[in-house]
């Protein structure tokens, strides 16, 4: 029997008291998954990215671990929930125009000393100010440089669409008009390189394009370290209490760490290993989370039809955004219908070994965002459940 194979059998196993729809973390996988994150980092702090869990109880598991402090939030919302639920170290990745969280946030001396929130614009400043309600706590900043691999004279850029920061030069300025404002203390940087961490160099099939995405990152990396590094010391230079200087996630762990201007490195999706951290020549993870569809028909030789299924990533719309059928190895979509809302056909010769009932296992293109999905993931040791913990929408919240 193949790897996977096994890995079918234990699953299956594990989960045939259950019915699916069903979700799984391989607990194994998942610890294997969160060593080679630390062993990647080079005694750096790992940052865990909550976006990419989106389950308190693994971001407590993986926090109980050496090598992880903190956590890297997606809304204030999220951010107050975890600092009030014992989360201490909690930054705010995102600019946010919660009013209602501000005036939390800034009445609480708990929240205050706990959650860090993201800053690229004196407005975001007033934002805060606007809502605080008589809260006169201090609020712990982060400022964010933008990390964008800009050529030709700006004519051309490689890089998401962050922060509008890109000169060490802006990122001073900003960090002495929050250093001149009451009620505002910068305490981090944070540079997250996307085009490097979260864009896979080894494409199967597409050697050209997994060459110029090599080519591409080669480039961005020796940019963006010389340009960290200056506006870490502009910053320092007018905060030189700085608490940290967070980068990278988990598709450039061990570059964004050989940096000696970076603190700590942010990773998330490297714990789940979802299909679009397939193509890295960086690192080889295992798939720890995966969810199980029903086989309700079988229309004809080759073809079953498993229940739903239709959970498309975020992202540009394409085919890489589609979770993929993983076990039985050799099922693939009808071309025709794809992953569907209700039904899924499934094509294949293992189609005609699964029987009514069977239980079909995908992984999701992204991580956490499986999470949304699902109110339960069944944690599995073995060929056993041994435990059952709900993701944040199990507990009642969908913070996007």
């Amino acid at each position: 029997m193949t790897a996977r194979a096994i890995d079918r059998t234990r699953y299956d196993r594990a989960t045939a008291h259950l019915d699916a729809p069903v979700a799984i973390v391989d607990l194994e996988a998942f610890d294997a998954n969160a060593d080679d994150l630390v062993r990647r980092a080079g005694g750096k702090p790992i940052r865990v990215a909550s976006k990419s869990v989106r389950c308190r109880a693994l971001l407590e598991r993986v926090l109980a671990r050496e090598g992880f402090a903190g956590v890297m939030s997606f809304t204030l919302a999220e951010s107050l929930w975890l600092a009030r639920s014992g989360f201490e170290d909690v930054l705010l990745a995102y600019p946010s125009a919660d009013r209602a969280g501000y005036a939390e946030l800034t009445a609480d001396p708990k929240l205050a000393a706990a959650v860090t929130v993201l800053v690229d614009d004196p407005a975001q400043l007033d934002l805060v100010d606007a809502a605080r309600d008589g809260g006169r706590e201090v609020v712990r900043v982060c400022l964010e440089l933008d990390t964008s691999l800009r050529m030709l004279g700006g004519r051309v850029r490689v890089g998401a669409r962050r922060s509008p920061l890109h000169s060490p030069a802006e990122l001073a300025d900003l960090a002495r008009a929050v250093d001149r404002r009451p009620g505002f203390e910068v305490v981090g940087v944070m540079a997250y390189e996307g085009h490097v961490a979260g864009v896979g160099d080894a494409v199967a099939g597409r050697p050209l394009r997994s060459r110029a995405v090599r080519l591409m990152q080669a480039a961005a990396r020796r940019e963006l370290a010389g340009r960290r590094a200056a506006a870490v010391r502009a910053v320092r230079a007018v905060v030189p209490g700085l608490e940290f200087v967070n980068g990278g996630g988990t598709g450039s762990v061990q570059q964004t760490a050989a940096e000696d201007a970076v603190t700590e490195i942010a990773a998330g999706s490297g714990l789940y290993v979802p299909r679009l951290f397939d193509n890295y020549t960086s690192f080889t993870g295992r798939p720890a989370a995966l969810f199980a569809q029903p086989v309700v028909r079988r229309p004809g030789v080759g073809v079953v039809t498993v229940l739903g299924g239709g959970y498309p990533a975020s992202g540009a719309a394409g085919a890489d955004r589609l979770p993929v059928p993983y076990l039985p190895e050799g099922l693939r979509y009808d071309p025709q219908e794809g992953p569907g809302e209700v039904q899924t056909p499934l094509l294949g010769s293992p189609a005609d070994d699964l029987l009514i009932g069977d239980k079909v296992w995908f992984r999701h293109a992204k991580a956490g965002e499986l999470c949304e999905r699902f109110d339960a993931l069944h944690l599995v040791e073995g060929d056993a459940v041994t435990a059952t913990v709900p993701t944040y929408r199990g507990e009642g919240h969908t913070f996007l």
